[in-house]
């Protein structure tokens, strides 16, 4: 089965192609020719994901997920969210973002958090919605190199290491990204085997 990921980051398509076996080929937005940064202007997540797959859709025609992350720190009312990608601005710098966060959380002792992903599929001209968390907490500073965004500050509920420091293999089978693609992968397979989405 062919599908469109609505995403020209590398780092993402790697974990979902670490996910997904060869019943699946997945193309990023320059396999298709878009080129643009497409926006991601709504106020939730579900309204940026779906906006994202339809705008490939429409261009395309082919079947498309995308994706749409936040994180969301109680004591910051649910801050970054939806604005995670953009939180110290439009140049979308993990390093910025992270400096912010973890300045605006300095003296800050309720440091819990989670992880929120978003994935809206259109096969076939229908579309459907699947969700992921992990709950977890801020650290005072950085650890760790792997991984991306806010993966070096951010500790998963029974974790002693960050995102950035557990191997891709552990992050895949725990991630608020991989909770949510299982969703969609078991729901994919569902449609492959009773001959849908083809």
């Amino acid at each position: 089965m062919e599908l469109v990921f609505a995403t020209n980051n590398k780092h993402k398509i790697k974990e979902i192609n670490d996910l997904l076996d060869d019943n699946f080929t997945i193309l990023g937005l320059a396999d298709t020719g878009i080129t643009e940064d497409i926006p991601e202007e709504a106020e939730t997540l579900e309204e940026n994901a779906l906006f994202k797959a339809r705008y490939v859709h429409e261009k395309t025609g082919l079947n498309v997920f995308a994706d749409d992350t936040g994180l969301e720190v109680p004591s910051l009312g649910g801050a970054p969210g939806v604005h995670s990608a953009r939180y110290a601005g439009e140049s979308k710098s993990f390093d910025d973002n992270i400096e912010k966060l973890l300045r605006e959380m300095k003296d800050m002792t309720e440091r819990s958090a989670r992880f929120r992903t978003v994935i809206a599929l259109i096969l076939d001209g229908s579309e459907y919605l699947f969700e992921g968390m992990v709950e977890g907490e801020i650290i005072m500073e950085r650890r760790g190199s792997g991984g991306f965004g806010y993966d070096p500050v951010f500790l998963a509920s029974g974790y002693d290491l960050t995102f950035a420091e557990i191997p891709l293999s552990e992050k895949n089978r725990v991630s608020h990204r991989a909770k949510a693609m299982r969703k969609l992968i078991g729901f994919l397979s569902d449609q492959k085997r009773t001959g849908a989405g083809k």
